[in-house]
């Protein structure tokens, strides 16, 4: 009696767990097609841009083009950085190697799936799983390295505007757009920090938000009016807001992560200026500053991947108003979007199609299990 039973249990938790893993298989495979389709929208939607870029090849100087290589190398370390240090003030310790892939892999997430980075917070989460990482926690440290980045942009913003002003060239446009950014991000900052920072607020905000987004998903599936479970998503925001506890404790230890997003920052516009260089033109680093601030925030609420498009023409406007001419600014714009999609992306779908077909350790598990039992 006891032996058969002894037998039975396990089979029955190796029968469940083989069950799961055919759906997840299921699920990962649809993904992968998903992701694919995605690709290869992007490069479709990419494909006059990169006709042009061919065409510009012999115009520039192609080795100052290649010093976006190792400034796209030193962002993604400032961005290893920048998650390795959130991670280890709330306990958790991750080696720069993995924080790098892991930037690699949210860029590549963020960059085929236009979601203004709603893509890259459920990605986060699923990801950091294996590695132990609560939803929670996962989410708080996307949600800082966002907050992080826009706080270090506000120093490169008003340095641009400076810039700017010495040659005389600060327009009242780019004035008021540098301002206008720099109180946005301002008030933003605070009114993340007003809501996670109560139990009560988030609760109430964040389970409005879900009871929303579960009618607006019922309109699509009528026959299930809970597709995000709200119990579940309550304690998410409950986490989160302790773990926000746990890290504003620990303010004073924020400066290295702040600098190292600092660093993503500078890279990413000194990459931008290289190509100006490769081009022959040394315009004002300040104008720049100011149209990539102005393009990339405009280009998260873009429905195209990567803000095809809206961030080309707001750059060259922008800049246009900075005193460069659109017959400078659009070839040199044109050229940094492909090289630096060209750098980033293959390397980004690599680790995350391996990141994504990897055995979950449950596998691990029932290994162990059927040594131990001799089955």
């Amino acid at each position: 009696m006891f032996g058969i039973t002894y037998s039975i249990q396990p089979n029955i938790c190796i029968m469940t767990l083989m069950a799961d893993k055919k759906k997840q298989k299921r699920w990962k495979t649809a993904l992968t097609i998903v992701t694919l389709v995605a690709l290869a929208g992007t490069a479709y939607a990419l494909r006059s841009q990169i006709y042009e870029t061919v065409a510009n090849l012999g115009k520039v100087n192609t080795w100052a083009v290649f010093l976006i290589l190792p400034l796209q190398f030193l962002n993604y370390i400032g961005q290893a950085k920048l998650y390795q240090g959130l991670f280890r003030l709330l306990g958790n310790r991750f080696r720069t190697k993995s924080m790098f892939g892991l930037s690699l892999e949210l860029n590549f997430i963020n960059n085929v799936f236009p979601s203004g980075g709603v893509s890259g917070f459920s990605y986060i989460s699923l990801r950091m799983k294996n590695e132990g990482i609560s939803t929670g926690k996962a989410a708080l440290v996307q949600m800082m390295r966002f907050i992080l980045v826009f706080m270090s942009f506000q120093v490169l913003l008003f340095s641009g505007l400076w810039m700017l002003a010495i040659v005389g060239s600060a327009s009242k446009l780019a004035v008021l757009v540098a301002a206008s950014l720099s109180t946005f991000l301002l008030a933003g900052t605070f009114m993340v920090a007003y809501l996670i920072g109560s139990k009560r607020r988030i609760n109430d905000f964040f389970t409005f938000i879900t009871k929303l987004l579960n009618r607006l998903i019922q309109v699509v599936r009528p026959k299930h009016p809970e597709t995000i479970n709200v119990g579940k998503a309550r304690n998410t925001f409950t986490e989160l807001h302790e773990n926000y506890l746990e890290l504003k404790s620990k303010y004073k230890q924020l400066k290295k992560p702040l600098l190292y997003a600092l660093l993503a920052n500078v890279t990413e516009i000194a990459a931008i200026y290289v190509v100006y260089i490769a081009f022959g033109y040394y315009i004002n680093p300040g104008a720049v500053i100011i149209a990539y601030a102005v393009a990339n925030f405009a280009g998260l609420v873009s429905v195209l991947p990567g803000g095809i498009g809206i961030y080309e023409i707001l750059m060259t406007g922008v800049l246009a108003a900075g005193g460069v001419p659109p017959a400078v600014s659009l070839p040199v714009t044109v050229m940094y979007r492909i090289v630096s999609m060209g750098v980033q992306l293959p390397p980004g779908y690599f680790l995350y199609h391996r990141a994504l077909h990897a055995e979950p350790a449950t596998q691990e598990a029932i290994e162990d299990m059927k040594e131990k039992e001799h089955f």
